[in-house]
């Protein structure tokens, strides 16, 4: 088992840049692949990043590729998720999730963080 802490969100005008982070509990965390999603008012939980176990392997959502870099440090049981020339668009509520596969569907992560809020204003 795992257990998540998001931080690092906060308002930042368009074409700012924030840096997320994800504590992770335990000492499984190189045994977990893991992902960023997001989620806007109104709006379904949406996939916004994934990294392998290892960091050798990343994806990315078409909205969010050459903007936004995911990467994890094992040895500090930590996820990043560094977002350049934001939008107002990427306004949202980013969760990071801990799953044995690296997925871009909502069910295929099996532990989740309580979320950060992201806001960027026009």
């Amino acid at each position: 088992q795992v257990q998540l802490v998001e931080s690092g969100g906060g308002l930042v005008q368009a074409g700012g840049s924030l840096r997320l982070s994800c504590a992770a509990s335990g000492r499984t965390f190189n045994r977990y692949d893991m992902g960023w999603f997001r989620q806007a008012p109104g709006k379904e939980r949406e996939f916004v990043a994934a990294i392998s176990r290892s960091g050798g392997s990343t994806y990315y959502a078409d909205s969010v590729k050459g903007r936004f870099t995911i990467y994890r440090d094992n040895a500090q049981n930590t996820l990043y998720l560094h977002m350049n020339s934001l939008k107002p668009e990427d306004t949202a509520v980013y969760y990071c999730a801990a799953g044995p596969l690296v997925a871009v569907q909502v069910g295929g992560y099996d532990y989740w963080g309580q979320g950060t809020q992201v806001t960027v204003s026009s």
